[in-house]
């Protein structure tokens, strides 16, 4: 992710409401913050997942160790550069552990890959910049809200791009937890929205935190990143915020504080929720409960959303004259033939068909599927 926000406008960092905008509150004894355990565990179960990933992978082994590079870490050095710029393991390892591939969700019935893509990652450097923005974001929401909301958030935000991702991109496969991570930060957006009345300076934290995610967006239009998972995830996450995320507005503030001898009358009065929060809990859980299942549907039918939105694509990425963007990764099959010293590769996207040495080694593979797809 790209330009991860700075604050998250007014929120104390304490986990309490800003003393600031409640009247006579300042100088109140500050909140012990809650311990984040959650996000923590997710950064050790994605870095853990790498490192397997890795040592699945073996690239001396399975490419050849003359191309691997960072050759001195043994079977923890990376594929070539040329394949993966990221410093990261082959494609054929990740849909080996659980990377997103459409093919294989619909036809295979592997809809599992929906869930396990979030913890699996291209590289170092896409594993480093979701970590750090996973830590920088998800630390303060779990001390503000507990483990258990904002675990939900992020597991059914994760799902939720995977969903749309699979619906449009038909051809490659989609890792990573920006889907989730994206997910947070709609539930951040949401969760500023639903309650309003706490905070002060809302203009300018709305305005804020809206060009965060417009920026986060924004860079998704570039070739060969998962746009559809960042959206599908932000309005997953934007949705389940109305839900998970509501606070008392002043009623529950001013009876919290009157044992610190504040007076009472000069705190606003109000009902513990709002009704406009009830309002907004029921609409988004509706549309959240009734989407996810349409969608999932969807995906296992093997419907292309690309035949329902002709230009839904120009979401994920957005051609000019200084970049191409690729239709996505080429799949093909093997089957070996009768003399065993031959097999056929055939391209999924397009049918067609050819017959190589049957020792060729996976990256030599990869590669010879990607002209026959071309």
């Amino acid at each position: 992710m790209a330009g991860e926000p700075q604050a998250r406008g007014p929120i104390n960092d304490k986990g309490m409401y800003p003393l600031h905008i409640v009247s006579g509150a300042v100088g109140m004894p500050a909140e012990r913050p809650k311990q984040a355990l959650l996000i923590p565990f997710f950064v050790v179960v994605n870095v853990a997942m790498f490192i397997i990933t890795m040592y699945i992978n073996n690239c001396p082994h399975n490419t050849g160790g003359d191309r691997c590079f960072a050759k001195f870490l043994g079977r923890f050095s990376f594929q070539p550069l040329s394949e993966n710029p990221l410093l990261g393991p082959s494609s054929h390892t990740l849909q080996k552990l659980g990377a997103l591939n459409v093919n294989k969700v619909v036809h295979s019935h592997q809809g599992w890959r929906l869930v396990t893509c979030i913890w699996l990652h291209a590289g170092v450097i896409h594993i480093l910049i979701n970590m750090l923005s996973l830590l920088f974001i998800g630390i303060k929401l779990e001390q503000e809200f507990g483990l258990i909301r904002i675990g939900i958030l992020y597991v059914l935000s994760g799902f939720g791009g995977s969903l749309l991702s699979a619906l449009f991109l038909r051809n490659g496969i989609s890792v990573g937890a920006s889907g989730a991570l994206f997910g947070l930060l709609g539930a951040m957006l949401s969760e500023l929205l639903t309650n309003w009345t706490i905070y002060s300076n809302k203009c300018a934290a709305l305005m804020t935190l809206a060009l965060v995610v417009a920026l986060n967006l924004a860079v998704g239009i570039l070739p060969n990143v998962d746009n559809f998972a960042h959206i599908g995830g932000f309005f997953s996450g934007f949705l389940l915020g109305f839900v998970l995320l509501i606070k008392p507005q002043f009623g529950r503030v001013r009876q919290r504080y009157l044992s610190y001898n504040i007076d009472a009358g000069s705190l606003r009065t109000r009902q513990k929720h709002q009704l406009y929060q009830y309002i907004l809990f029921g609409i988004s859980l509706i549309i959240v409960i009734v989407g996810f299942v349409i969608a999932t549907i969807m995906v296992f039918r093997g419907v292309d959303g690309n035949k329902k939105c002709s230009w839904c694509h120009y979401l994920n990425c957005v051609p000019t004259s200084r970049w191409k963007c690729s239709t996505g990764s080429a799949y093909c099959t093997t089957s070996q033939l009768v003399n065993n010293n031959q097999v056929q590769l055939t391209c999924l996207s397009n049918n067609k068909t050819t017959t190589i040495a049957a020792d060729q080694s996976q990256s030599i593979l990869e590669s010879l599927c990607g002209k026959l797809c071309s």
